[in-house]
């Protein structure tokens, strides 16, 4: 820790009750939802997009990390589903030996927890295909969609709603921290992504409406169901 910070032990208990509280993904949950809405969306998606990305590990991460064969490399593997919009609803952290197929049921979940139930149907790639998939995926009321290369196309392909997962893989990737995996704990890599999508929100200027008119009638939206809510 640099010198002008508490000292590491103070600062690491803290870190880990926000961590173990989840309060990063609590956090982007309602950012996520004023994103939205100032975007002229719905508070919660009715679409998302699951994929995967592998993170090498140093020694660090210990017994977690697996061997990806088709990746070549020995690490984690951080399953996500983010919305249309390239927002993160939802993460879990494997080894990388683990196949994407096994996690869909964990992220469908999660996803319809975080929404209420708002999601219809999920966009993958044809490393999620297969009858075991679609019953994990619909039985939480969930359409797994499938989107492959044209027949016959070779090398890099910009596949409609599959590329605004990569988008959001590219905006993790260039945090220091999200490079690799170089945490002991899961949980930890976990909530680092939705502490990292919480800052980009905040960065990206994702709140600045295009006229004050919009900004009061998404605000009076907002507060109305959250009074609603309540």
């Amino acid at each position: 820790m640099p010198h002008d910070l508490p000292p590491w032990p103070a600062v690491y208990q803290q870190w880990a009750r926000w961590r173990d509280n989840r309060c990063f993904e609590h956090l982007l949950a309602d950012l996520r939802e004023l994103a939205r809405l100032l975007a002229g969306r719905q508070a919660e998606p009715t679409a998302v997009i699951l994929d995967s990305r592998t993170l090498q590990s140093p020694p660090e991460s210990g017994a977690r990390a697996g061997y990806d064969g088709a990746k070549r490399r020995k690490g984690s593997k951080v399953h996500v589903a983010v919305d249309t919009l390239g927002h993160l609803l939802a993460a879990v952290v494997t080894p990388a030996n683990e196949p994407d197929r096994g996690q869909v049921a964990a992220l469908c979940e999660r996803v319809q927890q975080v929404t209420g139930q708002k999601v219809e149907v999920a966009y993958v790639d044809q490393g999620y295909t297969g009858e075991d998939t679609e019953y994990a995926a619909a039985v939480h009321d969930i359409d797994l969609q499938a989107i492959a290369k044209p027949a016959g196309q070779t090398g890099f392909v910009l596949l409609p709603r599959r590329w605004v997962v990569e988008r959001s893989f590219g905006w993790a990737a260039r945090f220091r921290r999200l490079a690799r995996d170089y945490e002991r704990l899961a949980l930890t890599m976990q909530q680092f992504h939705f502490l990292v999508f919480v800052g980009l929100l905040l960065a990206k200027g994702v709140f600045q409406p295009s006229s004050p008119q919009q900004a009061l009638a998404s605000l009076k939206k907002r507060f109305s169901m959250l009074a609603s809510s309540t």
